[in-house]
This record gives C-alpha cells, structure tokens and sequence, in this order.
C-alpha cells in the first residue's frame, strides 16, 4: 500500500516535501499555469465582521466520478478555515460526503430525505457538527433515493430545498450543495435553491461532452425558476500534468468557456482517497499537502470572485 501510494504521488509530483501540484506552484508570479493563463495571486481574505446570509453554491455534474464530492468537502473545509461558517448539503443518495465527514448514515433517522418529504421536521435538529470548526453538514442517506419519485406530485416541487434551507441561511456564510450525478428533480432542486454553481469537470475527453446539456439545464432553470442564479466556475479536477490529454482537455475548456474557468487546477494524488478512508477534509489530514493547498487557492480564488463572502 506505501509503496503504490509513493507510485501514485511520485507521478503526479508529490513528495514526502511536498512538491506543489500543477496550479498552485507559481500563483501570483505571473507564470504561465495549466489552464493557459497567468496565475494570479488570490489574497488571504480577511476575517468577516458578521456571519450570513449565507451564499448558496451547487456542484452539479451530471457525470459521476468527476470529484464532486470531494471539492464539495474539502473547499468547504477550507472556507472554514479563513473563517467562514460552512454548510455542506448532502444531496446525493449514495451519502458519500456524509460517509467522508465519518457520519454514520445508517444510524440516522432523520436526514435530508424528511426534510423534503415530511413536516414537522427542524433542519437544525438534522444537522450534524464536524470535526472541522465552522464546518456543519446536513446528512444523506439510500432514502433520499425515494424522495425524486415522491416529490413528482408536490405543489412548486422545485422550490422544495429553498423553503428547507430558508431558517438557517442567516447562520452561515456559505451552503455547499453536494448533488446526485443526474439531472433529475433533485439537481433541479439544488440548482432552484442557489445563487451559484460550479461545475467540478474531469480532464477527461468524455467529462467534456456533457459540459454543454449542463450549461443549456442551468439556462433554463435560469429562465424559469431562478433568475439569480449564475455559474460561478468551471474547475478542472483528476489533472495529470504529465498528460497531453489532459492538458489539451483544459486548454479546451477554457477555450469555450474563457474565465469561467477556475485558475485553480485540482490535480491527481493519492491523498484524496486516504483522507476519505481517514474521514476528513484533506486540509486537516495532510494539511501541508499541495492538494490541500489547492483547495485553500480555489477558495481564495472563489472569494476573490465574489463566489463566496
């Protein structure tokens, strides 16, 4: 196991001092970084006077395996660690961020899925507190899987997580929405309740295709539920630098999409999947890391964008 480990991190330019992974190795010196561009510098953001309301964001890919999941944890990780009070929404039923923050979800009774489904429930008594400070998480489990079919025949269906969320958006700065890999009433719910939307993409040919039907969806839900909503980014994950094809896959998303492509390169280690299996953010379990580093840049770089107070 170490020495695949070592393999993995050796070939992605990680080392036991850790080396900074592509994008966050020049930022602010004006070198050209993977997605094409100078790497601009993102300052340290200073500390908030008052906490909410809070700015709602879903990561939504229809795409699954594109590290939705992981962004989701570990960016809002590190918004908490410069201070921001952070919710991450559990939208997917395969609960694997509420699994990733050591939840057990099967000893729940009650989750997001009542939430939507039934009244008389408070979101605060569902919350769950992490070990990271600032950072809660509303939990998941297999019943969300129930919930799209159930909310079919319910009045203004759409709008169902945006009345959920409502009594505690004054209580955080930021709500990460983590959502299923589709396309279905749940993403339409998430993408109804936010005001922004990243789109986590992986570096690969594939990843790309789907890119347009997920810009032509947010569209829509622009038109007709949710004229506040705005794509806040698009961020390149699983980058291998060593890789024509992945560095082509960047070139050409920025190509098509200019600057709503993050500077911020997510790439490839081996350090994702231990911090998992460890249950924390990578900030906390390899807080020198350069993939942790790389999420403090991202959320620097979302601060500075006004993605996040």
């Amino acid at each position: 196991m170490t020495s695949e480990a070592t393999r993995q991190d050796a070939a992605t330019g990680s080392s036991a001092t850790h080396d900074r992974l592509p994008g966050t190795e020049t930022a602010g010196s004006g070198q050209i970084g993977p997605t094409g561009r100078p790497l601009p510098d993102f300052a340290t953001p200073p500390p908030l006077d008052r906490h909410g309301p809070a700015r709602v964001i879903a990561m939504c890919n229809q795409k699954g395996g594109v590290g939705k999941t992981t962004t989701t944890i570990n960016l809002g990780a590190a918004l908490a660690e410069y201070g921001r009070k952070v919710l991450l929404v559990d939208f997917d039923p395969q609960g694997a961020l509420s699994v990733g923050l050591g939840i057990p979800t099967h000893q729940l009774d009650v989750t997001i899925y009542n939430l939507l489904v039934e009244r008389g429930h408070d979101l605060r008594d569902v919350i769950q507190k992490t070990r990271v400070e600032n950072l809660d998480v509303v939990p998941a489990n297999i019943d969300l899987s129930a919930a799209e079919v159930q909310l079919v025949g319910e009045v203004a269906r759409e709008q169902i997580l945006a009345r959920v969320l409502r009594p505690v958006l004054d209580d955080y700065d930021v709500v990460l929405i983590d959502c299923q890999p589709s396309l279905g009433l749940l993403t339409v719910n998430a993408l109804t309740a936010a005001h922004g939307v990243v789109i986590p993409l992986e570096c690969e040919f594939f990843a790309m295709r789907g890119v347009a039907l997920l810009i032509e969806t947010i569209d829509k839900i622009t038109d007709r539920l949710n004229p506040a909503l705005s794509l806040d980014g698009i961020l390149a994950t699983m980058f291998d630098g060593r890789t024509l094809h992945s560095r082509e896959v960047v070139r050409s998303v920025v190509d098509h999409f200019q600057d709503k492509v993050f500077h911020t390169v997510i790439s490839r280690t081996i350090k994702f999947p231990d911090a998992t299996l460890a249950a924390e953010p990578i900030t906390s379990y390899a807080s020198t890391h350069s993939g942790a580093e790389a999420y403090r840049q991202l959320a620097r770089e979302l601060i500075s964008r006004g993605g996040a107070p």
